[in-house]
């Protein structure tokens, strides 16, 4: 089954904020507050939802940035929708699941990243949308990639 999740980065003064994945997929990495979408639930609840579990901040004034597709082993995984937010509610805080960390956006830890991170996310923090496909072996190994920088700013079709 094809999954749909999301990745929301928060911004602020400079920095994004990136999560330190505790379990899970990706557990041990940096990334994005996110997770998979709900039935009835759209790209953009998702993220608030999975911000507000994750470490207990409700973002605002979100914007779409991208689409990321995933395969592993020659096999679709999923699609990622990519948002950012300057506004939100509340003091990050550490869950059970995460623990966020506010980095200078050119002091990014990619190197604790997932692989494919270093291909698009410096894209999105320069306000540049992104479309990427990443093939995986294993989770471990890109073996192809393409990404885009998307120059329209009325592609918001690609998730509504």
């Amino acid at each position: 089954m094809t999954r749909v999740e999301t990745l929301l980065y928060l911004l602020q003064n400079n920095k994004v904020l990136l999560i330190y994945k505790k379990r899970g997929l990706g557990q041990g990495f940096y990334n994005g507050v996110g997770g998979k979408v709900e039935a009835n639930e759209t790209p953009e609840e998702c993220a608030v939802r999975e911000c507000k579990e994750e470490i207990d901040v409700i973002p605002s004034d979100l914007e779409w940035m991208g689409l990321l597709e995933f395969y592993n082993n020659g096999k679709l995984y999923g699609y990622v929708h990519v948002f950012i937010s300057r506004k939100f509610a509340g003091t990050p805080k550490e869950t059970e699941e995460a623990r966020p960390i506010w980095f200078d956006i050119h002091k990014i830890p990619y190197e604790n990243m997932w692989s494919d991170d270093i291909f698009w996310l410096p894209h999105i923090l320069n306000n540049e949308k992104v479309l990427g496909r990443f093939w995986f072996e294993k989770w471990s190994k890109i073996i192809k990639k393409e990404v885009y920088i998307l120059q329209s700013p009325e592609l918001k079709f690609f998730y509504h």
